[in-house]
């Protein structure tokens, strides 16, 4: 088993380029991120203080987050409903850099991306993927790009969508994001030693991705 991880900053475009770069290699793609966006989405809803201990340990023993692959895509499910586009939002990325600070939610999740990387094939991404989840990965990246970059990346994907979001609100949620992913005390993001930095910032979709597959077949 070949086990990729890709870490790197929120809006780097680690989702999209992993996940073509799988379906090309024929391997799983797992994103971490939308495990944790889950998490911050059932308890933004459902009213969950997070920094209550008891509150978010009864939150966890009582919620179940599911992986499925359907035609290839990866879904994500909380407590049976499929939430994949409900945690695509500038809020839910923010809520998910707040719970994944939290250690017995990392621990929570730990177990179900370790064990992805044991039976398949994986390109994994996420902020701790080679540092923590995945230390001895065969390959690690990790996948950058300039702020300014990644906020108009991630405004073009709201407008996609029909959604009116303004810039100067994504750049500063983009540099919030990082900051808050990057000084927190249990697993911050940063870039594995034995990583290969990708900057995409002046590369286009296409050659950022073919950049990923030479990197992991160069590594293999």
């Amino acid at each position: 088993m070949i086990s990729v991880a890709i870490d790197g900053p929120a809006g780097a475009g680690k989702s999209t380029i992993a996940k073509m770069a799988a379906k090309r290699l024929n391997f799983i793609y797992v994103d971490t991120g939308a495990l944790y966006r889950t998490l911050g989405y059932g308890a933004h809803t459902g009213g969950v203080d997070i920094h209550n201990e008891a509150e978010l340990e009864s939150y966890l023993e009582n919620s179940r987050v599911e992986l499925k692959f359907i035609d290839g895509e990866q879904r994500v499910l909380l407590n049976g409903e499929d939430v994949s586009d409900k945690i695509r939002t500038p809020q839910m990325g923010t809520a998910a850099s707040e719970i994944s600070a939290i250690p017995r939610v990392r621990e929570y999740l730990l177990d179900m991306q370790r064990a992805l990387a044991r039976t398949n094939n994986v390109i994994m991404d996420g902020r701790d993927i080679g540092t923590v989840v995945l230390p001895n990965a065969e390959v690690k990246i990790f996948l950058t790009a300039s702020p300014e970059c990644r906020a108009k990346r991630r405004l073009e994907d709201f407008r996609q969508k029909g959604e009116n979001v303004d810039f100067d609100e994504v750049l500063r949620l983009i540099v919030e994001r990082d900051y808050q992913d990057s000084h927190r005390e249990i697993a911050p993001l940063k870039a594995a030693e034995d990583s290969v930095i990708v900057d995409t910032s002046d590369l286009s979709l296409e050659q950022s991705v073919e950049k990923i597959i030479s990197t992991i077949e160069e590594k293999k």
